[in-house]
């Protein structure tokens, strides 16, 4: 199977599917065809076999969605806790990720547990913010506030502004490698710039930045 370089590129034998799994359920509790739909190139019975596994494992339940009759797959409490090896990993994968998926085949919503391993623990911002980040189609959100930051898909709230960037350069710009002055041509903002500095480059906030269109 191709992957993006969250996977690592690193081959896990038996292991290696499973935490894509977790990987996807990381960004949010899913039905079984999303996870099909998210984990390109694996095959309908395999699937099913690792989440029965990870599910007798107790890594993996199955709840009921709020709304319908329809079945979720989303982490235990205990398999939840594989968030911050999964992290760990990414953070010590940033020189592969930084290079782009090359032709491997990506999937902007694997930004979500990627930038969250790479922005969170960063400096706290000094005023709540949303950003949009734009990929490929994908609207995804970083909002900062001074208690953390958060990485999700975009729920729809109103955005103070919105990167459009490939992904080489998204992550560039949150492993630390990359500033915003760097990409000058490469990063498109629509918006409070500041408040995309506040989420790239903290320490290089200047509060009376301009938006930059």
């Amino acid at each position: 199977m191709r992957a993006c370089r969250c996977d690592l590129r690193v081959r896990l034998g038996p292991v290696r599917c499973p935490l894509l799994i977790v990987r996807q359920l990381l960004m949010a509790p899913a039905r079984y065809r999303e996870l099909l739909d998210g984990l390109p190139g694996v095959a309908t019975n395999l699937l099913a076999d690792r989440l029965r596994d990870l599910e007798t494992a107790g890594v993996v339940e199955r709840r009921l969605a709020e709304e319908g009759n329809a079945v979720m797959y989303a982490l235990t409490p205990w398999g939840a806790e594989l968030r911050e090896p999964i992290e760990g990993l990414i953070r010590w994968s940033t020189p592969l990720m930084a290079r782009g998926p090359g032709g491997d085949r990506f999937h902007p919503e694997w930004l979500v547990v990627a930038l969250r391993a790479l922005l969170v623990g960063r400096a706290t911002a000094h005023r709540s913010s949303t950003v949009g980040i734009a990929v490929d189609g994908q609207l995804l959100q970083v909002r900062t506030t001074r208690s953390g930051t958060e990485v999700s898909r975009h729920d729809g709230r109103d955005l103070d502004a919105v990167v459009r960037a490939d992904a080489s350069i998204v992550l560039g710009l949150a492993a630390g490698p990359l500033t915003l002055d760097d990409t000058l041509g490469l990063v498109d903002i629509e918006g409070d710039e500041a408040a995309v500095r506040a989420v790239f480059n903290p320490r290089r906030t200047h509060a009376g930045d301009s938006a930059r269109r």
